[in-house]
């Protein structure tokens, strides 16, 4: 009997966080044979070998791409793995709640062609995780808050998403040519909306992303992230992607204003401007220059 859904968890080099992750997956309350988790590894050299040898978790299978074709393609050989009727996208370093495939599963019972998005909220310590699982709405931590709703593709983030393998498959999957950081899932949530599959926010299926990211990280970050965008808006020319994703002439503008005057983008680079709105413009910043493909 095939499990009923299928866990996809890329990884590379991250031991530390599957030694806590990967047994929280194992212990779901959802039945251990209704579901797989396939750890994609795009060659680890950490000792996630060793790691999963001594789990030794029945359902985990433990997947090596012949070829390293980054996150997107590592989750691409998940889904082509997958036996479930259904794939739940999650990360190395994102411990999950008790309940999380249940709640997946749950929601697509009810609505089985649609795609489906949880909570995560932020945590930088398992101590921390530890402190706030008992309640996980705490303002401040997370993006969506209580209540159920139907959300847009900007809302597809594969730290924890789901969808029916076969809707997956029809769509082509994530498109392997994102090779940076950055929006390869958004894309792949606007695929699945634009060919019928509504993406539906389920409150309680949450999970909690553990990974402090250092400032000078975030920048990095954010500037891949706006190389991502605009190969999304390239890729399928439509004006409404750019305007979800923050760049308008407005934007533009003030980016173009500010990366002109060297006084100014000095200041951006300060211990001042790491906290709060400064934090906030710093990163903005950053982000259209990767959009602009010039250097900050």
């Amino acid at each position: 009997m095939n499990p009923l859904i299928s866990v996809v968890i890329p990884t590379f080099n991250r031991r530390e966080t599957l030694a806590v992750v990967l047994p929280l997956l194992a212990g779901q309350t959802l039945p251990q044979e209704q579901y797989e988790l396939l750890l994609c590894d795009s060659g680890s050299t950490d000792g996630t070998n060793e790691l999963v040898a001594e789990l030794a978790i029945a359902n985990l299978r433990h997947i090596k791409p012949a070829e390293n074709r980054g996150r997107s393609g590592a989750r691409n050989a998940g889904i082509r793995e997958a036996t479930g009727e259904f794939v739940l996208f999650t990360d190395a370093d994102i411990i999950p709640s008790p309940n999380l495939l249940a709640e997946h599963l749950r929601l697509h019972r009810a609505r089985p062609h649609s795609a489906v998005v949880g909570l995560e909220v932020q945590v930088d310590t398992v101590a921390e995780y530890e402190a706030v699982c008992d309640n996980p709405y705490d303002k401040g931590r997370h993006m969506h808050g209580r209540s159920d709703k139907e959300m847009s593709w900007l809302f597809f983030l594969t730290g924890n998403a789901s969808a029916p393998r076969q809707a997956l498959l029809d769509v082509g999957m994530f498109d392997e040519n994102f090779t940076v950081y950055g929006h390869e899932d958004l894309e792949l949530g606007y695929r699945l909306q634009k060919a019928g599959y509504p993406i539906l926010y389920n409150a309680q299926a949450v999970n909690y992303h553990w990974h402090p990211v250092p400032f000078a990280e975030r920048c990095d970050k954010m500037r891949h992230s706006g190389v991502a965008t605009k190969r999304f808006y390239t890729k399928h020319q439509d004006w409404t992607i750019l305007l979800r994703l923050g760049v308008n002439p407005f934007t533009l503008a003030i980016h173009q204003l500010v990366h002109g005057v060297e006084n100014w983008r000095s200041q951006l680079r300060s211990k001042e401007m790491q906290a709060g709105l400064g934090r906030e413009l710093t990163l903005q910043y950053y982000y259209l220059c990767g959009y602009r493909g010039i250097e900050p």
